[in-house]
């Protein structure tokens, strides 16, 4: 399967980098290809450390002005023009997508890819990764959304929260393998 993370390439606290570690090692081991955001970097440069050791494969979709962050030595990189072209390029090449921590840039892809998903543009699963609790306050705001009417599908139907890399990598293989 080919399960795209989006997530920071900030460096961060062990809090968030061992249970990366743990996923992306995870992913490697049960002969994934992890699909990224191609950047060395931070917690990018863990889980594609991480997929590698494990014997996993790495494409990355870099962007031109982050090219030079770009890891040297994945089994396929592309750089994109945009970042809407990545996006769009990290979701074509992916069966799942996993969203991971991360700042402005990675909720801008978690919003995009759910939106997307929500006018039926495509039907992968996607899973946010609720890392040391993490994006509660995003599941709340999504809660409140449906409750209130906002969703016009079921939140279940949208996005799966999960709270570590084994029942992600559980759900994805579920849903994508059977």
């Amino acid at each position: 399967m080919n399960i795209c993370v989006f997530l920071s390439a900030a460096d961060l606290d062990e809090r968030y980098t061992a249970p990366a570690r743990d996923f992306a090692t995870r992913l490697g081991k049960a002969g994934h290809t992890l699909v990224w955001g191609g950047s060395d970097t931070g917690l990018m440069k863990v889980v594609a450390d991480g997929v590698e050791e494990a014997g996993g494969r790495l494409v990355g979709v870099s962007v031109d002005f982050l090219a030079h962050k770009a890891r040297p030595k994945a089994d396929q990189m592309v750089v994109a023009r945009d970042l809407a072209e990545r996006k769009a390029l990290l979701l074509a090449k992916s069966d799942a997508i996993v969203v991971m921590v991360g700042g402005t840039g990675t909720l801008d892809e978690a919003t995009e890819i759910l939106e997307l998903k929500k006018h039926a543009k495509h039907t992968k699963p996607v899973v946010l990764l609720n890392t040391a609790g993490f994006y509660d306050g995003l599941k709340a705001q999504f809660r409140r959304m449906e409750d209130e009417g906002f969703l016009p599908i079921p939140l279940t139907d949208l996005v799966f929260f999960a709270d570590d890399g084994a029942a992600a990598l559980a759900y994805l293989e579920e849903t994508v393998m059977s």
